[in-house]
């Protein structure tokens, strides 16, 4: 009776403990989470820096003196999860890119970002793949079979997302900032489908059969992730427009509007769909129909409560792969082999700069052939632009590495311990060094950037709204009315002017069909309580 006591009593303090390690770490990260906030409002004007390189050096220093500390044993609070990443940090930073994008400037170019985000992801996975195939087996890394060589293509071929919302401005440079941002959602996508739909078969036997069952797979999870993300945002929409919660709490259309969006990204991950895809149309459609149905008060703190949560998940993102950067269990494993693992990393950056070159500058050429404005087309110097800061790999690539070559964060082979330290040295060094670069670049390459804007803080749009001259057109979904649009006169128009002839008819559709329904701009029958009784009230004033 005694020795059963005594060993309660003693996973009792062992419990203890570990709970108040826990207690400390998180702490400790709270702690390191200001002062990325603090430290990245102090270097706001510096030109070089921004918040996720400053994050990330945090994350290193921090490690560094955790490293010291414990005697070499550990360089971070918590160990990298891709579960944490996948279904906490990343759904709240793709809803809300997709809930602020200029979603005129963003379908203006629609055609151009699938080609970049879906072809040419297709395409940089394939060159990344059959590089890794060639030159692996050269430096003594030859472990890995036909579907571990494209999972390391999909893998390297997601861009980072995150860091370029951080390296673009919308308002400065709003073509720029479309293509690599909408290239980046769509890359981020199309790379993790890709990677599930590789781990799914079974490579090592290709046939025809297996190639077609693989490309129909891909689509299917593309179309139906993209439907889902809709079909939630609309529902939303729906349940808002008719039930008007803001009559008796404001808050509970608050709840509503994050709990639905959270929704589309779980419901995506249940069916195994791609949930990045799903969040960010559900992000798009609640901002076009949603966000007007809600009362004003509600319209601001979901513009606010979206953003910063965005931020935050940013934020943690950078800090915990900075810290992870230096776990010293992954490097023990290559510390032998100091030359290999550095081999690696420079051939995976080299393909890298080779894959992105290998679509960005004849998909451009494609994209300006389709174009009769001249305005609108890609000039050279974007084309760089956009090549040099699609380079940056980030957490979606960590993530993935993990993934496929750990097991709960940890790996006992040699070769997946290479990987895992070379996608940590590649996302390190293209964060730092390719991020850095990106705002000199755009200032010697385009010093005036051809944009005349006005930006006005309008409360009827869930962000500042943009008058670009590109194309001539506004760009809130508002401002526009269908008799402000050049009707098409034949089928020629769509050819010649496709993305203002596709919007006029979608504009007349929207007006005739979806806005009566589903609610959005102008078409909320008032009701006591409802978003419209404000603007009902001092019309009558």
């Amino acid at each position: 009776m005694a020795a059963a006591l005594s060993t309660v009593v003693s996973r009792l303090q062992m419990l203890s403990t570990s709970d108040h390690a826990s207690v400390v770490s998180v702490n400790l990260f709270v702690a390191l989470l200001l002062a990325c906030i603090v430290i990245g409002h102090l270097l706001e004007e510096n030109r070089w820096m921004n918040e996720s390189i400053t994050a990330l050096m945090i994350g290193l220093c921090s490690g560094i003196v955790i490293l010291l500390t414990t005697g070499m044993k550990s360089s971070h609070l918590l160990v990298f999860s891709e579960d944490l990443f996948f279904i906490y940090l990343l759904p709240p930073i793709i809803f809300n890119a997709g809930f602020q994008v200029k979603k005129k400037q963003f379908f203006r170019n629609f055609m151009t970002i699938m080609l970049f985000g879906a072809i040419g992801t297709l395409v940089s996975c394939s060159i990344i793949s059959l590089g890794v195939i060639q030159f692996f087996k050269k430096i003594d890394v030859s472990s890995f079979d036909i579907g571990d060589y494209l999972a390391i293509g999909a893998i390297f071929a997601a861009t980072d997302s995150v860091c370029t919302l951080q390296i673009l401005n919308q308002d400065e440079t709003p073509l720029l900032y479309s293509l690599v941002f909408g290239e980046g959602v769509v890359n981020d996508a199309t790379s993790v489908v890709l990677f599930n739909a590789i781990q799914s078969f079974d490579l090592n036997h290709i046939n025809p059969r297996i190639a077609l069952q693989f490309i129909g797979n891909f689509f299917y999870l593309f179309s139906t992730s993209t439907v889902l993300g809709v079909l939630t945002g609309l529902l939303s929409a729906y349940i808002i427009k008719k039930l008007y919660f803001g009559r008796h709490s404001t808050d509970r259309e608050v709840a509503l509007m994050m709990l639905m969006a959270y929704l589309s990204y779980m419901m995506a991950e249940l069916f195994y769909l791609s949930g990045i895809l799903t969040v960010f149309f559900c992000g798009i459609v609640m901002s076009h129909y949603t966000w007007h149905n809600v009362t004003e008060s509600s319209r601001v703190t979901t513009k606010h409560a979206f953003a910063t949560l965005s931020f935050v998940a940013e934020t943690f993102i950078f800090l915990y792969v900075g810290m992870d950067a230096l776990d010293i269990e992954k490097w023990r494993f290559v510390s032998n082999s100091p030359g290999t693992s550095v081999a690696v990393s420079s051939v995976l950056l080299a393909l890298v700069l080779a894959g992105r070159a290998a679509f960005v500058f004849p998909l451009s050429i494609l994209s300006n052939l389709a174009k009769k404005n001249p305005n609108e087309r890609i000039s050279f110097r974007q084309q760089v632009i956009i090549w040099w800061a699609g380079l940056m790999r980030g957490a979606v690539s960590m993530a993935l590495a993990y993934n496929k070559f750990t097991s709960s964060g940890h790996t006992h082979l040699r070769d997946n311990a290479i990987m895992i330290t070379s996608t940590i040295t590649v996302v390190l060094f293209s964060t730092v060094v390719f991020g850095l670069m990106t705002q000199p670049l755009i200032r010697l390459l385009l010093p005036h950037p051809k944009h005349t804007s006005m930006v006005f803080s309008d409360p009827n749009t869930p962000k500042s709204v943009t008058f670009p001259l590109l194309g001539g057109g506004q760009d809130s979904e508002g401002d526009l009315t269908v008799a402000d649009i050049i009707r098409p006169s034949s089928l020629r128009a769509l050819w010649t002017t496709p993305a203002h002839t596709v919007h006029y008819y979608w504009r007349k559709f929207d007006n005739a069909f979806m806005r009566p329904v589903f609610g959005g701009r102008g078409f909320v029958p008032f009701v006591p309580g409802s978003p419209t009784e404000r603007s009902v009230h001092q019309w009558e004033g």
